[in-house]
């Protein structure tokens, strides 16, 4: 999955030296003589190569040292191992390299040609790098740095700078959510009772929301399963967590209340927040990253105010159905 905000990685100035390079027609034994007489250890897979540098096959090091010493290398080397193209999305890489569960990725050009071989403490860099990306923007911080360093010691206008764009779109949410509570000010006076449960409500929809939106962040890159198959699971999950806030809560509301209606409308609430919570914080991050953003940004003050929002017109339509 590509996104605007993701960089592609940089093969020709880094990567060359994590390849051992070897003839189709060289045997294991004198590859191995080879690398024993020149001292080379900084290799972490074998490329075997044609004369025009088209990639034959690999072998990482664990199979060359279980080899028969007369075996030759393009008989024994790999075709199928994962490769990439110059200029491909950084993340997308580490993703193939984690899903396959390898540990270095050659770089293949358009003719097949090798151009370097990405290792497993680059990958490991990247991965780091998003991650902590990632964790900005879960907060809502647009910072231009990867480094959480420089995020928490640049000077504080920019700090302000980076993380007051989202927090705007909050505040414009809020006066949504304002909004609709006003719609049901006279329900709100005549029954006091039901704003005690509005925090509640909110809270428990914007952790779950949270959890899905975490996964999704992260998940969306790595997993290759299908969309429709990923909302199902985390429908189900949704559902059934909030099937048991709403068993907790109904009995406890019903006794500290005394009203039955109130508690099966809070019940009702619970169920239906944390279901569409749970999913929206997965179709959200893919909604953006279908339209060319990076998933990360569907999470922190935008997903959390569409969430609320959604909780509050849930938990009054169910007011409206069973208590009013």
């Amino acid at each position: 999955m590509k996104h605007a905000s993701r960089r592609p990685h940089e093969t020709s100035r880094h990567h060359a030296a994590h390849a051992l390079l070897a003839a189709p027609e060289e045997t294991v034994g004198a590859l191995r003589q080879r690398v024993r007489e020149r001292h080379l250890t900084r290799w972490e897979l074998v490329c075997v190569v044609d004369e025009q540098q088209r990639l034959v096959g690999t072998l990482a090091a664990p199979e060359l040292l279980a080899l028969p010493d007369e075996a030759l290398l393009r008989r024994v080397a790999r075709r199928d191992h994962p490769q990439v193209a110059p200029g491909v999305d950084q993340e997308k890489m580490a993703s193939i390299a984690l899903h396959h569960g390898v540990g270095a990725v050659p770089v293949v050009d358009d003719d097949g040609r090798l151009v370097g071989v990405v290792g497993a403490a680059t990958l490991m860099a990247i991965l780091r790098r998003e991650h902590v990306e990632d964790l900005h923007r879960l907060a809502g911080v647009a910072s231009e740095s990867n480094q959480a360093r420089e995020a928490l010691e640049a000077p504080p206008l920019r700090r302000v700078r980076h993380r007051l764009p989202w927090l705007a779109v909050g505040l414009a949410g809020s006066m949504v959510a304002t909004l609709v509570m006003s719609r049901f000010e006279s329900a709100l006076a005549a029954k006091p009772a039901l704003a005690f449960f509005v925090p509640g409500l909110v809270y428990l929809a914007d952790a779950i929301g949270t959890q899905s939106e975490a996964i999704a962040v992260r998940g969306l890159s790595l997993s290759h399963a299908r969309l429709p198959q990923l909302l199902g699971a985390e429908l189900r999950t949704g559902a059934l967590i909030g099937l048991v806030l709403a068993l907790l809560a109904l009995p406890m509301v019903w006794a500290v209340f005394g009203e039955w209606r109130l508690a099966a409308a809070v019940a009702g609430a619970l169920f239906g927040a944390s279901a569409v919570a749970s999913t929206l914080g997965l179709l959200l991050p893919w909604a953006l990253a279908r339209l060319g953003s990076d998933p990360a940004y569907g999470s922190g003050p935008l997903a959390t105010i569409v969430q609320d929002v959604l909780s509050l017109l849930i938990y009054f339509a169910f007011v409206s159905a069973v208590v009013l």
